[in-house]
């Protein structure tokens, strides 16, 4: 059987380079997409992601082809812990909790829990027909938040432990 040989454009060629480079170190993925096209360099230590953002160059001419470089810091945080992070000291935040296992090798429940607040705020949409849109807290950050399958439920407390809105005022206080 006769060997089949192929020829590669000279940007696939710096990205085998760069994969060569790094491939033994197991702190680095090296990741060439043809589209683009683009080298994406996945990091896990935050120190060396530095060095190699300062030192790879943010993208690489090969005549008319641009070839763009990015190096991306892994993300040691959670979902969650995300979320606790955006959060902290937010008032419209009664708190941000895990649920343990309910049965043994079920994932774990994360819940983001607001405050008992009905916020209204004008809105120029022209789906809402009075100009002021009423809702929770828990509704506003499902609209907002890019959750995708990460298993974290917005829900609203039971109890009312807010004096006030960090924006928006309230409607009318619940029973």
């Amino acid at each position: 059987m006769p060997n089949k040989v192929g020829l590669s454009t000279p940007w696939v060629t710096y990205a085998r380079k760069v994969n060569a480079l790094f491939e033994k170190d197991p702190e680095i993925l090296v990741d060439y997409e043809n589209e683009g096209p683009t080298l994406t360099i996945y990091v896990e230590n935050a120190a060396k992601a530095d060095a190699l953002e300062q030192l790879l160059p943010a993208s690489k001419e090969f005549g008319n082809v641009t070839l763009n470089i990015k190096v991306v810091p892994a993300n040691s945080q959670t979902k969650i812990s995300l979320f606790r992070n955006a959060f902290a000291g937010n008032p419209i935040v009664n708190k941000v909790e895990t649920t343990v296992e309910m049965a043994p090798g079920a994932p774990q429940v994360n819940y983001v829990i607001f405050a008992r607040e009905v916020v209204s705020f004008f809105n120029d949409d022209l789906g809402d027909y009075f100009g002021a849109e009423s809702t929770l807290y828990e509704d506003l950050a499902r609209d907002v938040f890019d959750l995708g399958e990460d298993g974290i439920f917005f829900c609203t407390d039971l109890e009312k432990t807010t004096d006030g809105l960090s924006f928006g005022t309230p409607l009318g206080e619940w029973p």
